[in-house]
């Protein structure tokens, strides 16, 4: 059977992702790391809203398409290099998504629907900008969130999870005190929120 644009589109944003060379080892086993953390955005993503649309999977699977081909130290190391480097990067995952988009035949509608969620225009206002937010920041709090608190200092962790807890929706929050925190990170949690 022809595999549907959908599925191709997720096949061809996946094999973009799958040209990452820095890699990421879980269970003894080495991905590229962009392939993996879109995967995990699906995953997520469907865990947290199991009817989300087509245009919100997809934006979810490219939301760091090809993200190493911009480095962080080709801006300024401060918070303004930072947010330019970051304003940057949207704009090329929602270009090369836009482009498979392209070629497997959506319309411009769909497609601009699409770049809409990558840019996260109107967080708090448009739901799919909004779910996109949450499973961003359920994605780092279920895979990447241990792994970072060990490397910094508990005020930066409290900091960073306030940061992440106000992007969030109620639903978000809900959601994000179910996962299965270590003690140490959920009293760092519990702190953050209190």
């Amino acid at each position: 059977m022809k595999p549907t644009r959908f599925e191709t589109a997720i096949a061809l944003i996946d094999k973009a992702n799958s040209e990452d060379i820095s890699t990421y080892h879980v269970a003894g086993i080495e991905y590229p790391k962009e392939l993996l953390y879109s995967q995990r955005m699906t995953r997520k993503l469907l865990q947290f809203l199991p009817d989300a649309s087509k245009a919100l999977q997809i934006a979810a699977r490219a939301q760091h398409i090809c993200r190493w081909k911009i480095a962080r130290n080709e801006y300024p190391m401060d918070r303004v290099g930072y947010l330019k480097w970051r304003e940057t990067l949207k704009k090329m995952h929602a270009d090369l998504t836009e482009d498979i988009l392209r070629q497997v035949g959506y319309d411009d509608e769909f497609i601009d629907r699409i770049r809409k969620i990558i840019l996260k225009k109107l967080i708090k206002k448009n739901d799919e900008s909004q779910a996109l937010e949450d499973t961003i920041c359920l994605v780092f709090l279920d895979y990447y969130f241990e792994e970072f608190a060990a490397k910094h200092p508990d005020e930066k962790v409290i900091d960073i999870l306030q940061k992440t807890w106000v992007k969030m929706s109620d639903k978000g929050q809900q959601e994000a005190l179910k996962l299965n925190f270590s003690e140490k990170s959920l009293a760092l949690v519990k702190q953050a929120i209190s």
